[in-house]
């Protein structure tokens, strides 16, 4: 049996001619089968992905938790007031296992000053004082406020509130301190205290251009002071022995027996009681459930009370991601829109409207990606985990302002694996091209030789007209 059996040399000429149209469809065929079999050969080289979707069981005992990286920048809040909590869908607070969180002070375009330290011993705030004097100190509305301000070298704000329970427990210290600076410096008007009550009408404008949303708030102010000055906030032990001590210090500063510095620590314990930061950095590592949760920083405080019209917790999300750090032969692996994924909201900023209590929320759903890159790169699977947020502002008298991030953990695994062309499909492919385009190309060549002999025919027998 011979499937491809010849014409005999001496008939292939009797057999066979060469016509015009056959020719050009020959060429026109070759052109065609080129082309074909040149795209076909670039689809074998291209490498593909393929993707499918499975349930992610994991091993409860050793991968019931998931690593969220956070680096956000606050400027408004203050380190010593930001807190960072985590709750999961139970109602668990405290849920995050292994927390890491660093706080870095800004200044109020944003430079970083230094490292905010929690203090190793909680402050003891004198709330039994007793004063049994006049009131000295200084009281200062938005018309009085500047010709005072240039009259003294150094003069130091308290900026309260006649309901704030902190605010009453500093009242006699405040003025107790005021009386024993006086004394120690007779005549001195150098040093002055003075006090701003921020719900009167006379002092509401001065007290907004401060940004004072936390009671009560004590400032620095200084004789040279510019409209782009610092002003320093005390932060320390409000008694009376540690206010005026720290006040002293100033004194020190003007005698040019201290260094002139807006971060002073008087009673030298490692804390600095006053500086000139107005924002935060806050960033961190925390491990959570794998559980629908919720990351919520807010301002918290001990010794303070807040005035939520005017806290303003705008944001700029510098990075946020799920799950451990990738190495940098990890992010070469993965394919740019698994990549994008991985952190879809750094570098979004998020604003609040002045004087609107407004509390951001964040909704994050997190999806776990397993990447395998091809078997020559010689490299180990790569898992990350990817998240789509949408973002809200809820805007409402008598709201806390806050910061809500809410995600939730999908028991789902995408995973992402190399699609190539098998080589044994390349070859059926180009048997196909050629053979296809040569039957296809006879059938034409047969069908123009028919058309030419009929007509030639009818030609022949006058039926062309």
């Amino acid at each position: 049996v011979d499937f491809y059996r010849k014409l005999k040399k001496d008939l292939q000429q009797e057999l066979t001619e060469a016509s015009l149209p056959g020719a050009a469809l020959s060429v026109v065929a070759a052109i065609v089968m080129l082309g074909l079999i040149f795209a076909e050969f670039n689809s074998y080289l291209t490498v593909g992905t393929e993707s499918k979707v499975i349930m992610d069981h994991f091993d409860s005992s050793t991968d019931d938790t998931l690593q969220v990286n956070f680096n956000m920048t606050f400027p408004h809040l203050k380190c010593d007031y930001a807190s960072v909590d985590a709750t999961n869908f139970m109602g668990t607070h405290d849920a995050g296992l292994s927390a890491r969180v660093s706080k870095i002070r800004l200044d109020k375009d944003g430079r970083q000053i230094n490292k905010f330290e929690e203090r190793t011993k909680p402050l003891n705030h004198a709330t039994e004082e007793k004063h049994d004097g006049p009131a000295t100190s200084l009281v200062l509305t938005s018309d009085l406020f500047e010709s005072a301000h240039h009259r003294h070298d150094i003069m130091i704000v308290n900026f309260y509130a006649p309901w704030c329970h902190w605010c009453q427990k500093l009242e006699p210290v405040w003025e107790k301190s005021t009386k024993q600076l006086a004394d120690k410096f007779p005549g001195d008007e150098r040093l002055a205290l003075g006090k701003v009550d921020c719900t009167a009408k006379a002092s509401e404008a001065l007290c907004i251009k401060n940004r004072i949303d936390a009671f009560p708030t004590i400032l620095v102010f200084r004789k040279d002071d510019t409209g782009s000055s610092l002003h320093e906030s005390y932060h320390g032990e409000r008694s009376v022995p540690a206010i005026t001590g720290w006040a002293e210090h100033f004194v020190a500063q003007l005698k040019n027996d201290a260094p002139k510095t807006r971060m002073v620590d008087a009673d030298k314990d490692g804390n600095v009681d006053s500086h000139h930061g107005v924002g935060c950095m806050v960033s961190g590592l925390l491990h959570v459930q794998r559980a629908p949760g919720m990351l919520v920083m807010q301002a918290v405080s001990e010794g303070h009370d807040f005035n939520w019209e005017t806290m303003d917790v705008s944001h700029t999300v510098n990075h946020l991601s799920f799950g451990p750090f990738l190495s940098e032969s990890a992010w070469t692996v993965l394919p740019p829109h698994i990549a994008a994924a991985v952190g879809t909201l750094d570098d979004h900023k998020f604003s609040s409207d002045q004087h609107i209590p407004t509390t951001h929320e964040h909704y994050v759903k997190v999806v776990r990606h397993e990447v395998t890159p091809p078997a020559r790169w010689r490299a180990d699977p790569v898992i990350s985990y990817g998240y789509v947020a949408h973002s809200n502002n809820i805007q409402k008298v008598g709201e806390v302002p806050t910061l809500r991030l809410n995600y939730d953990i999908l028991p789902i695994v995408v995973q992402f694996s190399e699609k190539k062309q098998a080589f044994y499909h390349f070859i059926t492919n180009l048997c196909a091209i050629i053979g296809g385009v040569f039957t296809v190309a006879g059938i034409v060549a047969s069908m123009v030789d028919k058309g030419i002999a009929s007509l030639k025919k009818k030609q022949e027998l006058g039926k062309l007209g």
